[in-house]
């Protein structure tokens, strides 16, 4: 990840919803087509959630990550030849590649427009860039801890360091110069269960998105920002009969090869 975002990550509260979080992992790996030979980047690995699905395509596999914890994750799969610890604003291979897969990483890192040519760079001819982001801020469970963290401290948060992403019409102007790009939007309706430890949007989105947020504040101030979100997420997110939470998770998808 980028060092915008400069307190390592939990992989345990990351992992508590591994499954929700592969699923657009793998529909994403589904859209990639023939690639030529070359190797596989893990861009952002994280934890190595997808190193499995990207060692079944028999090519040798790097997994890139600022994290040394969810980097230490990742060797425990056993899937990556190579692991680099490195921000993915500045980080370029030694080859070119076959395939540079970044899964829910890049929303992470400023400056698009020349990130993902620098990327398309990097492939080699015929080669894929796969990138999926959540396309979530605009939602109640992301726009709720800005809200509320700037009514309780305002101006505590500095907005750079909050992960977002452009317009998908954006990424089609500034991609479609380089190759051939496909892009669509895939909104989940994800089930949460209420497992009693606080309302489970807030421990979806504490782990990714509100992570920025709330390590700008004291553990008390951070408290209190928790306590107030957990009194109004209940009312966008409520708990069925079933004891369940719907939460619809909107995310964005493109591939550009070369």
């Amino acid at each position: 990840m980028s060092e915008s975002v400069h307190r390592d990550w939990d992989p345990g509260l990351y992992h508590k919803f591994r499954g929700l979080r592969l699923r657009p992992a793998m529909d994403l790996l589904r859209a990639v087509g023939p690639l030529p030979e070359g190797a596989v980047v893990d861009l952002g690995c994280g934890s190595g959630a997808a190193g499995p699905a990207l060692k079944a395509l028999k090519r040798p596999v790097s997994g890139v990550d600022l994290s040394a914890a969810m980097l230490e994750k990742a060797r425990a799969t056993g899937c990556y030849d190579a692991l680099v610890q490195a921000d993915l604003s500045d980080w370029a291979p030694e080859v070119p590649a076959a395939l540079i897969f970044a899964n829910a990483s890049l929303q992470w890192v400023k400056d698009h427009e020349t990130l993902l040519e620098r990327l398309a760079g990097h492939l080699a001819p015929g080669g894929t860039l796969a990138v999926q982001m959540p396309h979530q801020n605009n939602a109640p469970s992301h726009r709720l801890w800005l809200t509320m963290a700037q009514e309780l401290f305002p101006d505590a948060i500095d907005p750079e360091t909050i992960p977002g992403v452009m317009l998908p019409a954006e990424y089609h102007h500034l991609l479609s110069s380089l190759g051939t790009v496909t892009l669509w939007e895939t909104e989940y309706y994800q089930e949460l269960s209420d497992e009693g430890d606080g309302h489970p949007v807030r421990r979806f989105t504490e782990a990714t998105f509100a992570r920025p947020v709330l390590n700008a504040l004291s553990e008390g101030e951070q408290a209190r920002l928790i306590a107030a979100y957990e009194t109004v997420v209940g009312s966008a997110y409520p708990t069925g009969a079933n004891g369940r939470v719907l939460f619809p998770f909107r995310r964005l998808f493109f591939t550009l090869t070369i």
